[in-house]
Order: structure tokens, then C-alpha cells, then sequence
């Protein structure tokens, strides 16, 4: 039943002829845990974690929460000094050191979303976030992107667009949303979404729009968020928004993760135009109806 819904959609939409005549779709085998670690997936902004959206329709959460959330003001550089407030840290001014810290909170399992407020003016030439284990440096000689560096360590450098882990670095995001943050640059807020079921860490813009999949394979650790600055002075803020607990997914998430997934990010665009119920369409493209 779920092929034929499938290659009926693939038709529509102006699928392969060997799709349109209802051979089997094929299905690509995972990546290994190797390849995945420092793999910076390709994906589409539309691959957004399954209850991305379910998660930032809930209250944000608390300021207390927000506090056990915050800053680790004794898991991060010498340089670094967290504020009154555990949300904020402010860098010393040091020549010729690039600096880190790491948050309280370390995730092991679960859907979990922050925000890093981090002025544009105050980023200077390496203004890296993401995610990283006790492993990771905190402090490195020279002006670097020193979260990602190691194979303990995943990041965003916001003022080039670039991601790092493992020392290795590609361009993000790709697809549809390259153009606008190029021409754009990231905004002061950014939201980090780590998705612990599937292992992967990616990032969205305020108003929940994902960019898609940065790093895939983080699995088996306990992962802080972290950033990594050079910038003297500069101030950046962290608001944990909320998480949700592992569950196995119903079997309408199933279907549709099926769905989405034959048809591919080429195609999802195309779904208003299919002759489905508006509902049908919402879910598909992870859409509050």
C-alpha cells in the first residue's frame, strides 16, 4: 500500500520512468559510524528533525531552567568569564589565543533546541557553534576555529559559513538556503537543534526554519553545547528553548519519514501542488496545520 501511495506521488510530481512504471525504489544503507562522525551531510533545509516543530510550539522554558542550562564557568578557557547571569560569558581581551566554553548540560539522548545570541560586530574571524564532549580543548595558541578541530568537537563558523569536525571544513548551508545566508550572513540569534534519536546536530534561524543536517553519527557521548572565540570583549548568550524525551515514533511519523525520504528533497517542494488534503500536505513538509 505504502509503495503504490508513493509511486503515485513520484508520477505527480514528475518522477523517474522506472518510478512511474512501479519499480521499487531503492534504499540507501546508512553511512558507518566512521564515515558518519566526519561526514557534513548534504541535506536539504526541508530534512528537519521529526518533532522539530512539535518542540518549538512549546513554552519556552523557565529562567531557572534556563540557568541550569547555561554557561559552565568551570569548563571553559582562562579567558573566558561567565557574567552574573549564567546565560552570558564575556571573553577577555588576549592576543593571539582562540578560547572556548562549554555549557552545564551535557545530552546524551533526546531532541534538544538552544539559542546563541552573538552580535555580528563581536564575532571577529572565527565565531564557531555547535556541540562538543569534556574531551575537546578549551584553549589553543593563535586565532583558529578551534571548536572542531578535534574528533571530540562539531561546529558552525557563523561569519564564513563554514562547518568543522575533525579539522575538516565544507560550506553550510547548501541547497535553497546558501544564496540568502551568504548575501546575508547568520543572524545575531541562531538556534542549534541536536537531535540525539538520530544523531544528528544542525542549525535553524529564529523563527524555526531549518537549514538542514550539519553533522551526522553523534551517538555513545555526553555532548555540551560550546562555542569558540577570539573576538576580545565580545558577549554571547545561550537560552536553552526546551527538549523532548526519546520516544518511538507513531506509525503517521513513520509513514511520513517514508514518504519524505522516497521522494527527496528535489520533490518536497512540489507537494502543494499534489491533490491531497491540506492536512496531508502540513504533515508532509512539517508544517503545523
Amino acid at each position: 500500500m505504502g509503495q503504490k501511495l508513493v509511486t503515485s506521488l513520484l508520477w505527480q510530481l514528475g518522477g523517474s520512468e522506472e518510478s512511474k512504471a512501479g519499480f521499487p525504489i531503492p534504499v540507501h544503507p546508512p553511512p558507518s559510524a566512521s564515515q558518519a562522525l566526519c561526514s557534513l551531510a548534504d541535506t536539504d533545509a526541508l530534512s528537519a528533525p521529526d518533532r522539530l516543530a512539535e518542540l518549538l510550539a512549546l513554552p519556552h522554558c523557565s529562567p531557572e531552567v534556563q540557568s541550569q542550562h547555561g554557561w559552565n564557568a568551570q569548563d571553559s578557557s582562562p579567558c573566558m568569564t561567565v557574567c552574573g547571569s549564567p546565560l552570558t560569558f564575556k571573553r577577555r581581551p588576549t592576543a593571539q589565543t582562540t578560547d572556548s566554553i562549554r555549557g552545564r548540560m551535557g545530552y546524551m539522548s533526546g531532541l534538544h533546541v538552544w539559542e546563541i545570541s552573538w552580535p555580528p560586530s563581536q564575532r571577529g574571524t572565527h565565531a564557531v557553534v555547535g556541540v562538543s564532549t569534556t574531551q575537546a580543548p578549551l584553549q589553543a595558541e593563535g586565532y583558529q576555529a578551534l571548536l572542531g578541530s578535534d574528533p571530540h568537537s562539531w561546529g558552525l563558523d557563523l561569519g564564513k559559513g563554514v562547518l568543522y569536525h575533525r579539522g575538516q571544513a565544507r560550506r553550510y548551508p547548501t541547497g535553497r538556503w546558501a544564496e540568502e545566508m551568504t548575501s546575508s550572513g547568520f543572524p545575531e540569534r541562531i538556534l542549534v537543534v541536536l537531535d540525539l534519536q538520530c544523531g544528528t546536530l544542525g542549525y535553524a534561524l529564529e523563527d524555526g526554519r531549518y537549514l538542514g543536517v550539519a553533522f551526522q553519527g553523534l551517538k555513545g557521548a555526553a555532548f555540551h553545547p560550546a562555542v569558540s572565540a577570539v573576538w576580545g570583549q565580545c558577549e554571547v548568550t545561550i537560552k536553552y528553548r526546551n527538549g523532548l524525551k526519546p520516544q518511538p515514533l507513531s506509525l503517521q511519523q513513520l509513514c511520513r519519514q517514508s514518504v519524505r525520504e522516497a521522494l527527496g528533497p528535489s520533490r518536497l517542494a512540489g507537494v502543494w501542488s499534489l491533490p491531497l488534503p491540506s492536512a496531508v500536505q502540513s504533515s508532509l513538509l512539517l508544517q503545523q496545520h
